[in-house]
């Protein structure tokens, strides 16, 4: 009964395990590690993902919001973008922390309160559905609270309509990529770890912007997608 319950009301893997052990009853679920080699396969999927994703950057993330693999292309691209950075957000490689850090790639995004608007929005929307979890949600508020980051963004509606698309713009060095990105998840997961998973691919919105990314590629040669 729990279950089925569970699964008309689309409740998450992980809060389907919480249920289950409240009642009285074991986990239904697995919690692999994503290096578990039960997973090889799953792996070797994203992994496919990753390379065809080139000369574009792609990365797998998981529900705290923390880089569990990138392409190269996102290592090349991110390289460009942020160059020699004194200090690096505090933490494992975490996309909240990384966007909104003084020392991230948010000096180089032209449009960044637009993008930061609507990732705290997504943010607060996974809140809401469950999928964020506590460690996500205190690195929500640390990276709220960075300097230079607008008051209102603490207490936007989560409701409120989110545009289809929203571009991210990024400058350096006077040259300019416009990209915008796909998010995607691995289809029926049976185990806590693979539902969690997110899949964000960017795409050019423009011809100088896909011939930038073909020329960091070109520069820097041949390349396969890794674990950060």
């Amino acid at each position: 009964m729990v279950l089925k319950l569970a699964e008309v009301l689309d409740v998450p893997l992980r809060e389907r395990n919480t249920l289950l052990l409240s009642a009285g009853f074991s986990p239904e679920y697995t919690e692999s590690a994503l290096d578990a080699p039960s997973l090889a396969a799953v792996r070797e999927a994203l992994e496919t993902i990753l390379v065809q994703q080139e000369p574009y950057p792609a990365l797998v993330m998981d529900r705290s919001w923390d880089i569990r693999h990138v392409n190269a292309a996102a290592r090349r691209f991110f390289a460009f973008i942020q160059g020699e950075q004194p200090e690096q957000p505090p933490g494992p490689p975490n996309v909240l922390r990384r966007l909104f850090h003084p020392d991230g790639v948010r000096q180089h995004v032209t449009n960044w309160l637009e993008v930061t608007e609507a990732l705290v929005r997504r943010a607060r929307r996974e809140a809401i559905g469950g999928v964020l979890d506590e460690r996500a949600q205190g690195i929500l508020d640390e990276v709220l609270d960075y300097p230079g980051v607008p008051s209102h963004l603490r207490v936007m509606d989560a409701t409120a309509p989110i545009l289809p698309i929203v571009p991210i713009r990024y400058e350096r060095d006077g040259r300019r990529f416009d990209y915008f990105s796909t998010v995607t998840t691995l289809g029926t997961p049976q185990d806590v770890t693979l539902q969690e998973l997110r899949i964000e691919c960017f795409f050019p919105m423009n011809d100088e912007t896909r011939e930038r990314a073909r020329g960091l590629a070109e520069a820097a040669g041949t390349d396969r997608a890794a674990v950060l």
